[in-house]
């Protein structure tokens, strides 16, 4: 067993995460008197990094390759440089789970937002209109993440009566099936005990849209006015980007939170595994359809159909499945040749038959 797994050692990284197996994946770097460390900032080529002597800054010039996808983050398991002006990170751990969305750049590239998380925290204000779509957005990188996806309804004190509360948490439960959906008020304290229960003993990552209240609630999971809060708009309930960089923190009940800064674009990527876990009863329906490549359209013996005619699926949610799920395959088509010979095949057959039916209804109006 590495030195690295010594009492002294797990007692300063364990509750960052470290653990028998991370000790094990180290072992390499260990034997050439690199130190274990999580990173629990990255600014500019530069990052923070916890070790078991204490925390230190860290250049990341030796693991800054072309693909964004590779790039060191917050969360991070890394090898660090024990000594040296600058020190170097040298290399980062096979990470675990990570949290990534597509950029909003044209080249269509993914971007790591936090590394070896176990809960994704999806802030949702209830201070404005709930939508629904993009809470299914989220869920859909979540799952694809590797965590598991918890939906905290912010700001629950603003909701007037107890029973408009249930009716809001019960249509989210529906959009969000087998995950714990939470109503919270950060500022009364109010389903918090939940939450720190839920989340206690791993990594969690913080996410939302500006103004959704997650400065507010990381604050009340840190037990300290750590993040800056700044008032959101009263006229659409959005606010200021108050984080501006990615933090990990260690929360006192045990675990760690990743605060983000609020997600204006959140773009999926390869998340086709995502989205079929988000919208799992469509999956399950579809898997009864007469056809194994039921468009569920106006195709006959659709199992998908027949649920929305029986009032058993809300249309909204096929929707937002047929939509999520054409981005993904847009994104994985530039970059995928295979997909991008199918999409357009798809394409060819679909314009054709859109022709045949127009000559069709011409041929009955001569």
């Amino acid at each position: 067993m590495s030195s690295l797994s010594s009492t002294s050692a797990f007692a300063a990284l364990a509750p960052y995460g470290w653990d028998e197996a991370w000790a094990d994946e180290f072992a390499p770097h260990d034997s050439e008197g690199l130190l274990p460390g999580r990173v629990v900032r990255v600014d500019r080529g530069q990052c923070d990094v916890v070790t078991a002597h204490g925390s230190l800054r860290a250049d990341t010039a030796f693991v800054t390759p072309h693909d964004p996808m590779r790039v060191v983050c917050t969360g991070d398991w890394v090898a660090v440089e024990p000594a040296g002006n600058p020190r170097y990170v040298r290399t980062y751990l096979p990470r675990r789970t990570a949290f990534v969305r597509s950029t909003s750049s044209q080249r269509s590239e993914g971007q790591i937002l936090a590394a070896n998380v176990d809960h994704a925290i999806i802030a949702v204000s209830l201070a404005v209109e709930l939508d629904l779509g993009r809470i299914e957005r989220f869920l859909a990188l979540a799952w694809e993440s590797g965590a598991q996806p918890v939906v905290v309804l912010t700001k629950a004190d603003l909701v007037p009566d107890a029973a408009t509360l249930g009716h809001l948490v019960q249509d989210v439960e529906t959009t969000a099936p087998g995950v714990p959906v939470l109503a919270v008020s950060a500022v009364g304290g109010d389903g918090l005990d939940v939450l720190t229960a839920v989340v206690s003993g791993g990594t969690s990552v913080l996410l939302g849209q500006s103004g959704a209240g997650k400065s507010t609630l990381a604050n009340a999971l840190l037990g300290e006015d750590v993040m800056e809060v700044q008032a959101t708009r009263d006229v659409d309930g959005k606010g200021r980007h108050t984080t501006t960089t990615r933090n990990l923190l260690l929360m006192p009940g045990g675990g760690v939170l990743i605060d983000t800064p609020g997600l204006r674009g959140v773009g999926l990527w390869d998340a086709a595994t995502g989205v079929g876990q988000v919208f799992s009863e469509i999956e399950e329906l579809a898997a009864e359809c007469r056809f194994h490549d039921c468009a569920h359209v106006s195709e006959p013996g659709c199992a998908v159909l027949a649920a929305i005619e029986a009032g058993e699926l809300p249309v909204r949610r096929l929707e937002s499945y047929r939509k999520l799920i054409r981005e993904n395959q847009r994104i994985v088509a530039k970059t995928d040749a295979r997909v991008r010979a199918e999409l357009r095949r798809d394409w060819k057959r679909k314009g054709a038959e859109g022709r045949a039916a127009m000559e069709a209804k011409r041929g009955r109006w001569r």
